[in-house]
């Protein structure tokens, strides 16, 4: 549904749906067990929905060039045909070798653009207002498929592909059918506290649409989420329900998506350098490995910090604030590159999209140069968002001990000495004396007129842009006017 590569490719005659397993791809540092087994299930279900059309999808494992070569050598490779793709920096010198050998062999390859983001983007400016038209396009149709004798071939388990042991018993399913229900019962019954809920860690796990990996893996198209959203927003009912204002947000997010996943498209490099130069060398390039540890694991001591991470560690899922609070605690209060706590929230993250996740490591880092710098206080940041201590307590039971009181501070309490250190660590940092330092190190290197001279440089290539295209539901969207601006608290 909704794929254009394949419609389009249907018109110039029988189509191959392929889906190739590069065991190289999985074991690139950012990929998990977890991403796999969403992959594996959506599969299984995408095979189905393919026989239905009359072709079964076939799947291969190797290397896309071998696979390629042996399809052609088959007969049954004349043209190639798919989205384009903005991953990860292994991705995208694996589609140069394909481009090569696709002009090597005389194989035509055509790539569709698949949501909002451009290629070779000359400039920012109209780039809302083309992301409304874009998706007020019709949705393609899927065709009829004529047969091929073929091996449909494997779908691998995380055995075969030497995947690391990755427990995630709360990790969303994958397939088709689960996105679509995940829709509907958004726009229907549970976004309707959306813009109040989604920065609670409990409340946002219902009140969030928790469609990020269906958009990430492609199970739902940006377009039908875009479209059926308008079509919410026309039939809403009068009077302050609170509908309004969960859909104006939930629209400036849909819009957010692809925003962020353009930087990447944009300036690969953001994936491994800073992107704001000036900050080249202010954090030690080889992270400190007892802090990194604690932090990944949930045990610096820091209660709701910590039970963000266990959180996240099990349901491969987090709202928001507590995202961008987690990388905020790792890169200013331990003062670790962004780097590496970014591949632990790689993997960790069931909807891990390159561009819009390594847009945000460096954002929450302060080294893009022109957001505002936001240290986020975890133990504030427990106290309002965790104010009655379920979720630390239903992720830390190690501090059932511990009076309400001093949930978020466990060092006050009057048996901090039965608990810290025994059941629960004590915490590896005083997060008032680090977040002073990181504060004095940062703001430090914003200043001189080299340094602004980059930054306006930044926000010409990667500002956001007003939409000035209005939305009737049949018409593409204006979004808000602020629909770029992420306003963190701290």
């Amino acid at each position: 549904e909704d794929n254009r590569a394949l419609s389009a490719a249907a018109e110039h005659g029988p189509v191959l749906p392929l889906y190739v397993i590069e065991p190289e791809m999985w074991q690139q540092p950012d990929a998990s067990a977890r991403h796999w087994a969403f992959i594996a299930e959506t599969l299984v279900h995408l095979r189905k929905d393919f026989a239905d059309l009359g072709q079964p999808l076939i799947t291969r494992i190797g290397a896309v060039t071998d696979v390629l070569g042996q399809l052609k050598d088959d007969g049954l490779l004349t043209q190639l045909w798919s989205h384009e793709e903005t991953g990860n920096g292994w991705t995208y010198a694996r589609d140069k070798v394909v481009a090569d050998w696709c002009r090597a062999h005389g194989i035509r390859w055509t790539e569709l653009q698949n949501h909002g983001v451009q290629r070779r983007l000359a400039s920012r400016n109209g780039w809302a207002k083309a992301w409304d038209q874009f998706m007020s396009l019709p949705c393609a149709e899927p065709p009829d498929l004529e047969p091929v004798a073929l091996d449909p071939g494997p779908i691998p388990s995380l055995d075969d592909l030497r995947l690391a042991p990755d427990h995630c018993p709360d990790r969303q399913i994958g397939g088709r059918t689960s996105g679509l229900a995940l829709l509907d019962s958004f726009l229907t019954v549970r976004g309707q506290t959306y813009r109040r809920a989604m920065s609670s860690p409990l409340e946002g796990a219902t009140a969030c649409s928790r469609l990020s990996p269906h958009l990430a893996w492609g199970t739902v198209s940006m377009r039908e989420v875009a479209q059926a959203t308008w079509r919410r927003k026309q039939a809403l009912p009068q009077g302050r329900t609170g509908w309004a204002g969960a859909i104006r947000s939930f629209e400036g997010r849909l819009h957010w998506h692809c925003h962020f996943i353009q930087k990447l498209e944009d300036d690969p490099r953001l994936e491994f350098e800073n992107l704001h130069r000036a900050y080249d060398g202010v954090r030690p390039k080889d992270p400190d490995a007892t802090r990194l540890a604690a932090w990944q694991n949930g045990e610096t001591g820091l209660p709701f910090l910590d039970a963000s991470m266990r959180s996240l560690r099990a349901t491969g899922w987090l709202n928001f604030r507590m995202r961008a609070m987690v990388m905020a605690t790792a890169s200013y209060h331990l003062w670790l590159d962004w780097r590496a706590p970014g591949l632990v929230l790689a993997r960790y993250f069931t909807d891990y999209e390159p561009g819009i996740h390594w847009s945000q490591v460096q954002m929450q880092s302060g080294t893009t140069g022109i957001n505002t710098v936001r240290i986020y206080n975890p133990v504030k940041q427990g106290q309002d968002q965790d104010p009655t201590g379920a979720f630390t307590r239903k992720w830390l039971p190690e501090l059932k001990e511990i009076p309400d009181k001093f949930l978020q501070e466990p060092w006050r309490s009057p048996n901090a000495g039965e608990i810290l250190g025994k059941v629960y660590p004590d915490r590896i940092i005083d997060h008032m004396d680090a977040a002073r330092f990181a504060r004095k190190r940062i703001w430090a290197v914003r200043s001189g007129t080299d340094y602004r001279n980059e930054a306006n440089a930044i926000v010409t290539k990667h500002g956001s842009r007003k939409s000035g295209s209005p939305n009737r539901g049949q018409r593409p969207t204006k979004a808000p006017a602020a629909q770029l601006n992420l306003p963190f608290g701290d």
